[in-house]
This record gives structure tokens, C-alpha cells and sequence, in this order.
């Protein structure tokens, strides 16, 4: 009975590794990049303009906020677009839907990327009162 136990376990350990092994591969895989391009991390943070609920980050302490926070820790560029947001809150389950700003960073590829990110959202955060910036990092084949 052991005898055919043993080949089967093999099989089922087999198996569970090229599943692991398939699982990171996919996590870990970078596109391609041809030509000029270069692999980077690309960053796109989320930001909401509510303030407790109505409108309250207007132009003007956008403005402040991107010359004082964003320009000086990213001051190779990034793009910034108006979106639309939209999220549940968990108190009540309502929807909220608000404007926002939408930034995107390609990452310099420092080692304090990550903190320069994070200082930017606890910066938000703290100066309008807000719960949470998305942070969204992935990589991407990039070229200027």
C-alpha cells in the first residue's frame, strides 16, 4: 500500500510546485520592452477633492498643493488629469462620487521612490483631511 501512495504524492507535490512556481511567473512577469523603450515603474495616484463629503480641494490649493508636495519630490515631470471618482463608503454604504485629480509618475528608479510617494499621500492626507489616496504602481515599457 505505501508503494502506491508514494508515486502519487510525488505527483501531487509535483504538480503543487508548477502551480507555485506558474502563480509567480505571473506575478513577477515584465512586458517586453523594444526599441528605445525602458523598463520603469509608472505610478498613478488617486486623488478625491471632498472634504467631508461636498467639494473642497479647489484649483487654487491644487496648485499649492502640486508646487509644494509633488513638484519638489518629482521634479523630472509627471501628468495630472481631472477624473471622476467614485467609492462605497463603509459607514453607511452609500455612494460617493466626487472629482479628482489623477497623477502619473514615471519612477525615477531611486531607492526613496516609494517614500517620496508616501510622503506625497500622508502631505494630502493631512493638509484636506482625507481617509485615503489610491497608490497604483506597475511596470511598463517606457520612452520619452
Amino acid at each position: 500500500m505505501r508503494t502506491g501512495l508514494a508515486p502519487a504524492l510525488a505527483f501531487i507535490l509535483l504538480i503543487a510546485a508548477e502551480s507555485v512556481a506558474i502563480a509567480q511567473t505571473a506575478q513577477t512577469s515584465s512586458p517586453a520592452c523594444h526599441g528605445p523603450q525602458q523598463l520603469k515603474l509608472v505610478a498613478e495616484l488617486l486623488f478625491g477633492r471632498n472634504i467631508g463629503g461636498k467639494p473642497g480641494v479647489n484649483e487654487a490649493d491644487w496648485a499649492r498643493f502640486v508646487a509644494h508636495e509633488l513638484t519638489p519630490r518629482f521634479p523630472d515631470g509627471f501628468t495630472v488629469t481631472d477624473a471622476s471618482g467614485q467609492s462605497r463608503n463603509p459607514a453607511n454604504g452609500a455612494v460617493v462620487r466626487e472629482a479628482a485629480k489623477r497623477v502619473e509618475i514615471v519612477l525615477p528608479g531611486n531607492d526613496n521612490d516609494q517614500a517620496r510617494l508616501d510622503a506625497v499621500v500622508t502631505a494630502y492626507k493631512r493638509e484636506f483631511s482625507q481617509h485615503s489616496v489610491a497608490v497604483i504602481v506597475q511596470s511598463a515599457c517606457v520612452s520619452f
